[in-house]
């Protein structure tokens, strides 16, 4: 298959080295769009007022591999990509291997996630793939998973408007526990600004804290991504663009009918 290569991380990080350089020799056509430095947890942020440059990159990928650093956020790589730089589209976006877990309330930051998004939003199948560390190094686990996860998708395809959110346990093969379905959980983080002064009397604020993980037992619903990770399992999360609450609007439509409510809206 035709694959595109992007990740929050840069060109240089192990991670999507890893990710390319398997695909690549499992004999799949790949080419990498990726930033030219780490921009992590930028979201799905696009670059509008300044230019966008790409540089093609050579002797850091498989010699099969085309590459490209850019200078905007991940979601303009992949913009990029698919609008300037590719001369067809990809079968597949697979966005990572990020350093680093995507779960819960993670993923409305993640740079990793919306570069696979960007993919989904403009009719492509997805993938974002993470390795649930930031001190763990060893990426062949969730590389060579996210081959065979390919290779099953190849021949039964996502729906569309479908992204597969992928967190791998920073463990041996040896010693994931499985795979398992699962939903969005919950991952907060208790925010601390550390106040700081600079070398020259000046303030700054560097963002801290600590991270909380929920586990909401519900046997009527899929595990959680944060419960997954827990019990050493691969987590595959079906995320879309479409962000409607759906038992909302339901709610809503009811709280909107009520006596006292519907005056205020007969315009």
């Amino acid at each position: 298959m035709r694959l595109l290569i992007a990740n929050d991380d840069g060109v240089f990080a192990p991670g999507i080295r890893a990710l390319a350089d398997t695909l690549a020799i499992a004999g799949h056509e790949v080419v990498v769009v990726c930033p030219d430095r780490e921009r992590s947890a930028t979201g799905h942020s696009l670059t509008v007022f300044d230019p966008i440059r790409a540089e093609v990159i050579s002797d850091r990928f498989h010699p099969s591999i085309k590459a490209w650093a850019c200078s905007g956020t991940p979601s303009d790589c992949v913009k990029l990509a698919l609008g300037a730089l590719l001369e067809e589209p990809p079968d597949f976006v697979v966005s990572g291997i990020n350093q680093g877990s995507n779960l819960g309330t993670d993923i409305l930051y993640s740079g990793t996630v919306s570069a696979a998004m960007e993919g989904v939003i403009e009719g492509i199948p997805s993938i974002a793939i993470s390795l649930t560390s930031f001190t763990v190094h060893d990426f062949q686990p969730a590389a060579d998973f996210a081959s065979r996860l390919l290779k099953a998708l190849e021949t039964a395809p996502l729906p569309p408007k479908m992204l597969l959110n992928v967190n791998v346990p920073a463990l041996p093969a040896s010693e994931i526990a499985g795979v398992v379905i699962t939903r969005q959980g919950i991952r907060r983080y208790h925010d601390l600004f550390q106040k700081r002064i600079d070398p020259r009397g000046k303030t700054y604020y560097w963002l801290a804290g600590e991270v909380v993980e929920e586990y909401p037992q519900d046997p009527n619903q899929a595990p959680t991504d944060v419960e997954a990770i827990a019990q050493n399992l691969i987590s595959i999360t079906p995320l879309t663009f479409d962000l409607t609450y759906g038992q909302g609007v339901q709610e809503l439509t009811e709280w909107l009918r009520q006596p006292t409510v519907q005056p205020l809206f007969n315009l």
